[in-house]
């Protein structure tokens, strides 16, 4: 081949890959979850029609509760036609000025809660938007917002996505006054379905009524019907602070990034003012362990030196994150919630320390368990283990099989605390996580990564529960033998009476002679009991369960 048709061959070539990348272009994120939806929790009728009450119901929440208002929120979906619904969510918060509402719901990544390292429920800025997107991709209909401030000027909106430019395209704007303060918001979805299997919007409230029982919820069913999960407390959750981020929990990125935007003029100035836990003290072995001078200003930083620090806070230790930024349900109030709905034989309930996940960021368990009366999930004719998974109080219904909380709750061997037949029983298990970054596995915020210290956790605070029950269950079975006991030796005292009186000759004294044996039978009984219960407190645990007991007093004295 001639050195023209190599030239040629090649000019081909490069024509070729011209070719290949003429469409290339950016994609805006609001066009890449329009495609991607599922990513969002829109992957199924019911699932996507719960999902919408759950973005609307988590931002009324997250506003009452940082204005330190107790929430009143009504939810109600009106069918239009088969597979068509119309959903209108409404509270009394604090409201949206207006000129922030077309980026909260016609934007997606805008919102308050991503950049902070706070407890809240959205984490994203992306729920409530993808609401709107969901809305227009499958009727066309924009959302419509009305809301005030309490300055009595409502301000009404209605609004799509303009997908390309990732911003609100505002259909119609009304300005009013009205004595009201709160937010309402109202869409039309096809494609969903309304039902009350135990994924649907009946059931997510319900849940969400027990995780937040300060609450006040309304529900109107399809079919008119109305619910109220009323408020079992008055107190308002104490708001989260935001927190510093803790030097065990960065990665070189994150430093870098810090460094460009911090307005320290030293980078040990960076480290002890923009991060917890990081004192003049910690600053001097930091700077022990690098090589260069950490008076250098930050935002020359390079890549390699941040790689450095970051290397050096593995080797120092530092206290544990503060706690100013968690705000747990609380044992009392979880106890209350769970009696008001579940009406239990048997329940108890457990909020254990704090600790960190991922090097450095804090988290907190809350476990309850609950067996009889409304306890466990209606299953045909019988009744099944239900397994109530939450993070940051909102109640996480799908995804359950790749969720580190069941793998936490099928990782406790529940026949050792008497519970033989786990799946087939009348029992709640309630699991709270709670941390200022929840490690979901996907943006539909429905299951929590397998995370070893969240799993560990959450298996210990369950064990110390199994061993509650089984000392219930115990009393309870000892309960059970000792009353068939009574009533065996009863049913023949009669006839032991009447052979004794025969005997000793005193047949008009049948009946005194009876009901001394009685009156001894029920002393004897007694005795017994109280023996019994003694003995229970010198019980020894099984070998296994010590094994447990003291895995768990290892890791609270690592803390």
């Amino acid at each position: 081949m001639g050195e023209g048709a190599v030239a040629d061959e090649e000019l081909t070539k490069e024509k070729h890959a011209d070719e290949l990348f003429k469409d290339f272009r950016e994609v805006s994120i609001t066009e890449f979850f329009r495609k991607n939806r599922a990513h969002l929790g829109y992957s199924g009728k019911v699932r996507s029609l719960t999902t919408i009450v759950h973005e609307m119901v988590t931002n009324s929440l997250d506003a009452c509760e940082e204005a330190g208002i107790l929430p009143d929120i009504t939810v109600a979906i009106k069918e239009k036609g088969p597979e068509h619904y119309k959903i209108t969510e409404s509270d009394n918060g604090p409201g949206i000025p207006a000129a922030h509402i077309s980026d909260v719901f016609g934007k997606m990544l805008a919102g308050t809660k991503f950049h902070r390292n706070i407890q809240l429920r959205g984490q994203q800025g992306i729920g409530i938007s993808g609401v709107t997107l969901y809305s227009q991709m499958t009727t066309g209909k924009p959302m419509r917002i009305k809301t005030c401030t309490g300055d009595n000027k409502v301000v009404d909106i209605q609004l799509l996505i303009d997908i390309t430019k990732n911003k609100a395209d505002i259909i119609e704007t009304k300005n009013y006054e009205e004595y009201w303060r709160g937010t309402t918001i109202e869409v039309e979805v096809k494609g969903v379905l309304y039902n009350l299997s135990e994924q649907g919007p009946f059931e997510y409230l319900r849940r969400t009524a027990i995780a937040n029982p300060h609450a006040k919820i309304t529900f109107i069913d399809p079919e008119g019907r109305k619910t109220v999960f009323d408020r079992s407390t008055n107190e308002v959750p104490k708001p989260p602070s935001e927190m510093k981020q803790h030097p065990k929990g960065l990665e070189v990125d994150d430093l870098v990034n810090m460094a460009k935007a911090s307005k320290s003029r030293h980078v040990s100035s960076l480290l002890s003012t923009e991060l917890s836990r990081v004192s003049g003290a910690k600053v001097k072995e930091i700077q022990e362990l690098v090589s260069f001078d950490l008076n250098k200003n930050p935002r020359k930083l390079a890549w390699a030196e941040a790689e450095e620090i970051i290397n050096a806070f593995k080797k120092v230790d530092f206290m544990a994150p503060p706690l100013e930024g968690l705000r747990p349900i609380g044992e009392g109030q979880i106890k209350k919630s769970v009696l008001s709905i579940l009406n239990p034989e048997f329940e108890t309930t457990l909020t254990r320390p704090p600790k960190v996940h991922s090097g450095g960021v804090p988290f907190q368990v809350e476990v309850a368990v609950a067996y009889g009366g409304k306890a466990g999930r209606v299953a045909g004719e019988g009744v099944k283990a239900e397994v109530m998974r939450f993070a940051n109080r909102a109640p996480l219904l799908f995804d359950a099989g790749g969720c580190g909380i069941t793998t936490a709750v099928n990782g406790v061997e529940w026949k050792r605390y008497g519970i033989k037949d786990f799946e087939n029983s009348p029992i709640t298990i309630f699991v709270n996580l709670v941390s200022v970054h929840v490690p979901y596995t996907s943006a539909g915020k429905q299951s929590v990564a397998d995370d070893d210290e969240i799993i560990k956790e959450i298996r210990f605070a369950l064990m110390d529960l199994g061993r509650r029950f089984q000392r219930f269950h115990s009393r309870r079975r000892r309960a059970i033998e000792q009353e068939a006991r009574l009533n065996t030796l009863l049913k023949y005292s009669m006839e032991l009476a009447s052979a004794i009186s025969k005997l000793i000759d005193r047949d008009k004294e049948q009946e005194k002679i009876a009901k001394d044996l009685e009156k001894f039978i029920r002393e004897k009984v007694k005795f017994d009991e109280e023996l019994l219960g003694d003995a229970e407190s010198e019980e020894e645990l099984t070998e296994a369960e010590l094994e447990e007991v003291s895995e768990e007093e290892e890791d609270k004295t690592e803390i």
